[in-house]
């Protein structure tokens, strides 16, 4: 009888082993999974804190009416002022480097001119964005413009990858 027993012990052995290395997995993948969410949450704080400022402007400022509206010149005078004094942080077609946010992200585009206006003037300055209002108001205002022509932009792009992508029978 002892020695079918003995058999035994070995392969009660590594049945212990085979449970530890499955348990230990699943301990790894917790902690793993547990990791990935704080991480993906942090992400999506990040995104939320990056665009806060936008809420902040009083009514009376995001109120006020862009006089540059639909005008081009303003739109080129805006571009070549953001090229000057804002393409460091925000990248030359103003989807964002190491420095600052994308200013083609909806919140951005979604903004009214007055917000966009108070945000250029004030600046975010926890966050890194310096204050422009030693900046002449026109120009101010020629950026705003220049941003919301992004917005016109993209749109126009989007539609016209539609026209592609849907031919008209």
């Amino acid at each position: 009888m002892k020695s079918r027993f003995a058999l035994l012990r070995p392969a009660g052995r590594i049945g212990l082993a085979t449970i530890g290395v499955i348990v230990f997995g699943i301990f790894i993948l917790g902690i793993s999974l547990a990791t990935a969410q704080k991480e993906d949450a942090a992400a999506g704080k990040i995104k939320k804190t990056t665009y806060a400022a936008l809420a902040e402007a009083p009514e009376k400022a995001r109120e006020r009416k862009n006089p540059f509206e639909g005008d081009t010149q303003a739109v080129a005078a805006g571009g070549k002022l953001f090229e000057q004094h804002c393409a460091d942080c925000h990248g030359r077609k103003a989807a964002g480097a190491k420095k600052g946010p994308s200013l083609l992200r909806e919140e951005v585009q979604q903004a009214t001119p007055g917000t966009l206006f108070w945000i250029l003037t004030n600046g975010v300055v926890r966050r890194g964005m310096p204050v422009w209002s030693k900046l002449p108001e026109q120009q101010r205002w020629q950026i705003v413009t220049f941003l919301q022509s992004l917005k016109l932009q993209s749109l126009n792009s989007q539609s016209e990858n539609d026209k592609v992508g849907n031919p008209v029978p």
